[in-house]
């Protein structure tokens, strides 16, 4: 099996090292992943400049890796067509530093690069250690193997990509591994002001989450509360955001006529 690794912490962060290492139990991987962090870009591609790929080695790990200066789904589309010649059995993306949970999934490069492999046919996993603050991404590498292998024993339909979410906890408080919806996860968000020193204003983004569903009571089902309770939150999601049961409320909108007035 082939496998194509990718991230968007960058291709030297502690969690893309660690889930090279375990995937290369089970298949010949590849790395290729972001010259920097490329965190919150989502599904960017890049358009108006070249892109360069650069041979790296990684610490202690005898695997093929390069370095490309652009975002995590420019890394997946070139690692597959360019370095891997369309070779690749499975992509996953990750060990992301943080969670990607509920609507993080909207922003997330990680959760977007995984996207990425599954609109190029490609079984695909998106995997994310709920901490900013720990190394430790031992446990969360067992646990990416062990869904691969259950990834591709058993299939996805077209399009879709599963994400994980591994609590940071030791692993013998590991409750188990819980399917689970995409919670809805908010931000209190507010921009800091400073001034350079020539005086003129910028502004950092800075905020906190608001998980919805926990604080109403809804989300007993969702990924947030799965890993709230010390499970491994596995989320089947795929790219079609089409409101199916919507549609033809909105033609109805339309019915009596045959065009728009601008």
């Amino acid at each position: 099996m082939k496998i194509l690794v990718c991230n968007d912490d960058g291709i030297f962060s502690k969690g893309i090292l660690q889930l090279a290492s375990s995937m290369s139990e089970i298949g010949e991987t590849t790395v290729v992943a972001p010259d920097d962090e490329r965190s919150a870009t989502g599904h960017a591609i890049t358009l108006h400049k070249p892109l360069r790929i650069k041979p790296v080695n990684l610490p202690k790990l005898n695997i093929r890796a390069f370095a490309v200066d652009g975002t995590p789904a420019d890394c997946v589309k070139i690692g597959y067509d360019i370095v891997m010649e369309r070779d690749v059995d499975l992509v996953i993306s990750g060990i992301n530093r943080g969670p990607n949970l509920g609507t993080d999934v909207l922003y997330s490069g990680t959760v977007s690069a995984a996207f990425e492999g599954a609109i190029l046919g490609l079984p695909s996993i998106a995997v994310s250690l709920v901490s900013y603050d720990s190394d430790d991404y031992v446990f969360a590498g067992k646990v990416a193997v062990k869904i691969a292998e259950k990834l591709m024993e058993h299939g996805l339909p077209s399009g879709a990509i599963l994400n994980i979410n591994v609590p940071a906890v030791p692993e013998k408080e590991i409750k188990g591994i819980k399917t689970a919806r995409l919670g809805v996860r908010r931000y209190a968000e507010n921009y800091i002001k400073r001034l350079d020193p020539r005086g003129k204003p910028y502004y950092w983004l800075t905020g906190e989450a608001i998980d919805d569903d926990m604080a109403n009571g809804d989300g007993m089902d969702t990924d947030i509360t799965a890993v709230a309770n010390n499970y491994v939150a596995v989320t089947p999601i795929h790219f079609d955001l089409t409101l199916h049961s919507y549609i033809e409320n909105v033609n109805k909108w339309f019915q009596h006529s045959n065009k728009i007035d601008i």
